[in-house]
Parts: structure tokens; sequence; C-alpha cells
């Protein structure tokens, strides 16, 4: 049988189609891919589990650009022993929006979209989970365990030059279209900033791309690498390499180039210098940070953190910033997590 709850009041703040038990064993903080596949496990292990997302479901997957197509293959996506089906060999954003809210829906997650934690008190076995939901109001859980898949998207690297913050500035590109026969700069030289930079460039705009390095990364997608350095060859997308933004006006956009300053003209920026966990977040519940390594300090085995009943799963495990781990990274760690927590506590299916 899994470990008792706890006995002790509490306010349940859930809104309609919710349990109204707001004691549970576990606590998942994100509803990722990895933070739906923690649920998941710790579910069969025979748990009651909880999962707490600020945005909606995988909403990491929901800011990606619209027509996005995946890298990888859809069997290294699935979660929970449930298969991806995709209309061709790499699956759409679309595909993997539906794949897992289907997966949500099949285990019939408990899963309160739009709450957003704000801090984990007590101790291992009687922790405390303070959130906001959707309607304003204060919303506090008993749980025995929590794990952190808060992921890495929610952030943005920004540039720290002035002007970043006026409205023509945008840190997440989802599609084409409002940008048709406008002048945009296109910041960044990884997949994001190439794909951006097409896509743009197709549906109409003028295209600047300035890229700190002299060379844009060999690491961008094998299919996208020459269309954009094609591109650039040829003039259709104006390219200033070795280069960085250092004011951002209403119409004009200032750059640092090798060949001394530029002022080119600018109607919108989209800043594709990537992303970062929320690490103050992370700090103020407890955990602790390997300054040399540049990532949280977990037990290996168990990915239990510095603070004794919280467990971290997914991005936010691995040095950052990162670019090498992905869904099919982070889901296994979902497995770790739950034998860990039988282990300690026992679980019937």
């Amino acid at each position: 049988m899994p470990y008792k709850t706890l006995s002790q009041p509490f306010l349940y703040c859930g809104l309609a189609g919710h349990s109204a038990d707001a004691s549970v064993d576990v606590i998942v903080v994100g509803a990722g891919p990895t933070g739906l596949a923690c649920a998941i496990e710790v579910q069969k292990a025979g748990f009651t589990v909880k999962t707490l997302e600020k945005g909606c479901v995988v909403n990491s997957l929901y800011k990606y650009p619209t027509n996005l197509t995946f890298f990888t293959t859809p069997e290294l996506l699935e979660i929970g022993d449930i298969p991806m089906t995709a209309v061709r060999e790499k699956p759409t954003r679309g595909e993997a929006l539906k794949y897992y809210r289907r997966v949500a829906s099949h285990y019939r997650l408990d899963i309160h979209q739009y709450e957003q934690v704000h801090a984990v008190t007590g101790g291992d076995g009687a922790f405390s989970v303070a959130s906001t939901n959707r309607l304003g109001e204060a919303c506090r859980y008993s749980a025995r365990k929590v794990i952190l898949a808060t992921g890495f998207y929610d952030i943005p690297v920004l540039m720290g030059v002035p002007g970043e913050d006026l409205d023509k500035v945008h840190h997440y590109y989802h599609e084409p279209h409002p940008f048709f026969d406008c002048d945009i700069a296109v910041i960044g030289g990884q997949n994001s900033a190439a794909i951006c930079a097409l896509e743009c460039h197709r549906a109409g705009a003028r295209v600047t791309l300035v890229h700190r390095h002299p060379e844009l990364s060999p690491k961008i997608k094998y299919w996208i690498l020459p269309d954009i350095s094609n591109r650039i060859k040829h003039g259709e997308i104006q390219a200033y390499l070795g280069s960085t933004v250092t004011r951002i006006e209403l119409g004009t956009l200032h750059l640092d180039t090798p060949d001394g300053p530029a002022a080119i003209k600018n109607d919108f920026v989209l800043a594709m210098t990537g992303y970062q966990p929320d690490t103050e977040f992370l700090a103020s519940l407890g955990i602790v940070f390997d300054e040399q390594a540049k990532k949280p300090r977990t037990n290996p085995d168990t990915l239990e953190s510095d603070r004794s009943g919280v467990y971290l799963a997914g991005v936010i495990v691995v040095r950052m910033p990162t670019t090498q781990i992905f869904i099919e990274n982070g889901r296994f760690h979902c497995r770790q997590i739950a034998a860990r927590i039988s282990a300690n506590h026992g679980g019937s299916r």
C-alpha cells in the first residue's frame, strides 16, 4: 500500500475536474513531457500524485514555432509506454501536442494547468506546496515527496542591451506571417535562428541575420545549414557575422561589426538567443547548485537533491546551458525517481 497521506488541515484550491483531496503522496512541478512521465511512473507505482503547471500542458512545446518538425523520431518522444504515430518519419509540433494530450487523458493525470508554484516548505515526508491558480486564489497542498521538472524554456537569455524591452523585440518565434513586408533582424546562429530567418524570408520579410561568431553553428540541422548558407551567399538574407547588437531603437538596430559600428533599418527583432532554467526559483526551494559543473547537485542514482525528499528531472539535471538534452533523455529520469520512492516507502499496483 502507499504510505499514509498527511492528516493536517489544508486549503484545497483546485478547479473543476480535480479531486477534492489536496493531500497526496507526490507533487510534480511542471507538466512538460518529463513531468508527465514522472507523474505516470509514480502513479503506476501505486502513489497518489498531483501535477502543477504554470502554463498549459507541455507548455514549452506549445511555445515552439507553429510549423516545427522535430529532428528526432516518434519513438524517442514516447512516454508511459504509449506509442506515438506521425504522418512522416519526423513528428511535427502539432502531432506532439496531440500525443501528450492523449497520454495525459489516458492516464487520467491530475494536472492543474495555469497554477504557479511559489514555495515548498516543510521537510521530507511532510511538505507543504504553496501556489496560485488561474483565478488568483492562493492554494496549498500537502505531499510526502516533490519532483521538480520545470524545464528551461521559460526564461530567455537576454542580450542585455538598451531597447531590449521594446515591444518590437521577441524572444519567442511562432510563425512568419506577422513579419511580411517588414525589416526584421534575427539574432543568433543556431537552429532556431536559421529556421526563423528562412521562414520569414520566404514569407516576404526582409531579413538580416546577426550572429556573434564569425560562422554559423555547424550543429544546425544538416538539411537547414546549406539552405541558410545559400540564402546568405546569394544576398537574399543579409548577414552580419562576428557582430553584436549594441542598441535597439524603434526604427533602427545598432550593431558592432568587424567593420565598425552599423545602423540598419528595423521593424522587429527576433532574438533567438537561447533559454535557461529558472535558477532563482530552484534556489528558493532549497536546490543547491554546483557552480563548477553549472548544474544542481543531485544523487546520480536517485536524482534526489540536497534537500531530502525533493527530486529533479529533465533538463534541469544536466549541465547548463545545454543543447544536448531533450525529451528522449529526460524521460528516463522518471523511472529512477519512481524506483527510489517505491524502495523507500513501498507502493501498490
